[in-house]
């Protein structure tokens, strides 16, 4: 069995969101040839921009977890507006990458919260509900209807959880979850929610309450 490192205090979480800087023809690039690179890049903020609310209107501790780094003008009037903490993913895939966010956290809080960016559907309530299953499993995932998830909250972490995983496919839950049973970490799942990747993802967002606030420049 891999080793497996637990939080060093109880009864605190901090939610870390995930998220790229805004960056024309960098940020939802699927969705540039519906809307353009310009209007992907908005609606990229403006999603990170509700992530960061949900967070905090949860009320735990609350992370921007920025790549490719945290200096983007966006990120520090994000670090003001929702009163969080800036940190940079750094190298490696996308679990390299959560894992040491995920370790990071739980060096000092009893409960770590990854929320990705791309799923407005994610409310406080879902947050609230991810660290309650953590009473009784290690770990709990919101999965996404496209096969992956869009949080992931863990009270202990161990060094191989996110192994085997073909990251941006429709297997990455399957995948998770061999993952986890093979490092020996017990795990709940809560119910599907949906993201926001694809040019027919975008109507949902006319579903949302409260709305999202933009507005798509014209291509």
């Amino acid at each position: 069995m891999l080793p497996i490192t637990e939080s060093k205090m109880t009864d605190a979480a901090c939610v870390v969101v995930f998220a790229k800087a805004p960056i024309p023809g960098e940020a939802k690039t699927r969705l540039i040839p519906a809307i353009g690179a310009e209007g992907a890049a908005m609606l990229h903020a403006a999603l990170v921009e509700r992530a960061l609310e949900s967070a905090a209107s949860a009320g735990y501790d609350v992370e921007l977890c920025c790549t490719p780094d945290a200096d983007h003008p966006f990120f520090e009037e994000c670090a003001e507006v929702f009163d969080c903490t800036l940190s940079e993913q750094g190298g490696g895939d996308l679990g390299a990458r959560m894992l040491r966010a995920i370790d990071d956290v739980l060096t000092d809080f009893d409960v770590a919260v990854i929320v990705g960016a791309d799923c407005p559907a994610v409310t406080p309530k879902h947050i609230q509900q991810a660290v309650s299953a953590l009473a009784d499993h290690d770990v709990a995932l919101i999965p996404a209807e496209d096969g992956g998830y869009v949080l992931i909250a863990a009270r202990r972490v161990a060094a191989a959880m996110f192994d085997q995983i073909d990251w941006g496919t429709d297997r990455v839950l399957a995948q998770q979850r061999d993952a986890l049973q093979r490092v020996g970490l017990s795990f709940a799942e809560l119910d599907t929610l949906w993201d926001v990747d694809r040019p027919e993802d975008l109507v949902r967002l006319q579903t949302l309450k409260p709305p999202l606030s933009f507005f798509f420049p014209p291509c």
